[in-house]
């Protein structure tokens, strides 16, 4: 019994010391716990989650660290693998150390692309197709700002009428549009007339139609008709109309004006004041106050400039001048190289004075006038070949027979005055040459005085028509 008393003790004894040494190990930890806890470093982050568009500028979630309350933000190392405008998810690495302890910690940033592509489509997004036609795609564009060219990305669904284009980014961003479909012939058929819509046919002569083209945008061998006569033995003007209808009923017409004139007007004692190579900003307006000013009208052989002295020869002729042509280029050597080359260079002036005035105009004046020599440097025989070839087209061509010398660079008022009223002559008409190109002031400081001069001797001031006399140099090539 004594034994089993003595073990009970024993028993008690050891019971007691396990308790106090788990109580001295768990005051332990928790110490060691605690100590830890204050000495290791923590970090705080504002956005653990930060997101950009591309073309954004990328900021690094800020961040604050302390221990034992202390603040060490001093001593974080920031490391980041982040690509500005490079779509994608990247990490941010806070680390900082104290004492025998380290912390690191991530923030996600994200950049993304959230600007849908866009998809441009050629032409109109109302087309209309020829009824027995098939559309053919008139084509398109997709572009992105971030992916770039995504053109041969889009997707293109027909749906009767209406054809869908879709297009999708690297992001998924997507775009759509479309584009109606009519499948109608809402054309008019177009006629163009071969020659002049304006013909000058002297009396008694025979009219021959120089004919015309005709194309429509659906069908093919399309009829005109055309309507009225020309009375070639009695002066006065007569209409042609020329119409096309297509089988869609699309329906236009033209009309050509066809003017009988009686024997040329007598040119004795008439001044016909001619100025070639204009307009001009600095002379020509000024010529035409002058004038406008003495009630008399001129005659303008224009040649091509910049579409900015277009309003000049609109001028000329809304007061009442003839607006003729003289060149487009004024390039002797093109000009003079081929019969092909002239007629070229005469039809763009001619095109451009109708574009501006509404009105085609068949009388004209060579460069160099018809007895110029300079053209057998570049093809012998070639003003003989022309002077009958422009009559032969219906043009009405002008030389002169009083020349002002300001083309030779004569620049005197007073010399130029002279050289006009000596050559002046009540016996003939008289075809006065004068040039109203840049800065030629000679010649308008002296207009005035010439006009006055002309109406004190009893001449008349008219501009060139298609009945006035023509006046021809001998062609010297």
């Amino acid at each position: 019994m004594k034994e089993i008393k003595k073990k009970k003790i024993k028993i008690k004894k050891k019971k007691k010391f396990y308790t106090l040494a788990t109580i001295v190990l768990l005051i332990s930890m928790v110490f060691t716990f605690c100590f830890c806890y204050l000495l290791t470093p923590k970090i705080e982050i504002e956005k653990k989650k930060a997101t950009f568009n591309y073309d954004e500028k990328v900021t690094i979630p800020k961040y604050h660290a302390y221990a034992m309350n202390k603040e060490i933000d001093k001593k974080v190392k920031v490391k980041s693998d982040v690509k500005e405008h490079e779509v994608g998810n990247y990490f941010v690495h806070y680390q900082v150390k104290y004492s025998f302890f380290s912390v690191e910690k991530l923030a996600l940033i994200k950049i993304v692309d959230k600007k849908k592509p866009e998809i441009i489509l050629k032409g109109s997004k109302d087309v209309y197709v020829c009824p027995s036609e098939e559309y053919e795609e008139i084509g398109f564009s997709a572009k992105d700002e971030y992916d770039g060219d995504l053109t041969d990305k889009v997707l293109i669904k027909n749906d009767k009428d209406k054809i869908y284009y879709k297009v999708e980014d690297s992001s998924h961003n997507t775009f759509v549009t479309s584009r109606n479909v009519y499948y109608e012939d809402n054309e008019k058929p177009v006629i163009t007339l071969k020659g002049s819509n304006k013909i000058y046919l002297y009396l008694n002569n025979t009219y021959q139609e120089p004919g015309f083209d005709v194309k429509d945008n659906c069908d093919k061998n399309i009829e005109v008709k055309v309507s009225g006569t020309v009375n070639a033995k009695k002066v006065g003007t007569y209409k042609i109309t020329y119409t096309a209808t297509d089988n869609s009923n699309n329906t236009s017409s033209v009309e050509r004006y066809v003017e009988v004139i009686s024997n040329q007007e007598s040119g004795k004692g008439i001044i016909y004041l001619t100025f070639d190579d204009g307009p001009s900003n600095s002379i020509t307006p000024k010529i035409l106050e002058i004038l406008k000013k003495k009630g008399i009208y001129a005659t303008f052989f224009v040649i091509n400039h910049d579409d900015s002295l277009n309003y000049l020869i609109k001028r000329e002729y809304t007061e009442g001048h003839s607006v003729a042509l003289h060149s487009y280029t004024h390039n002797y050597q093109y000009i003079y190289s081929s019969v092909d080359n002239y007629f070229s260079d005469l039809n763009k002036i001619r095109d451009k004075v109708y574009k501006i005035t509404g009105e085609y105009t068949n009388i004209i004046r060579f460069p160099g006038g018809g007895s110029n020599t300079i053209s057998k440097k570049y093809q012998p025989g070639i003003m003989s070949q022309l002077t009958s070839d422009v009559s032969n087209k219906g043009f009405h061509y002008f030389d002169w027979n009083v020349d002002c010398e300001d083309g030779a660079g004569v620049r005197d008022p007073n010399r130029i005055y002279q050289n006009v009223i000596g050559s002046l002559s009540k016996s003939r008409e008289n075809v006065v040459l004068m040039h109203d190109f840049e800065n030629n002031y000679g010649t308008l400081n002296a207009l005035e005085n010439i006009i006055d001069y002309g109406i004190q001797n009893g001449y008349q001031f008219r501009k060139i028509t298609m009945n006035t006399e023509e006046v021809h140099h001998r062609p010297n090539n």
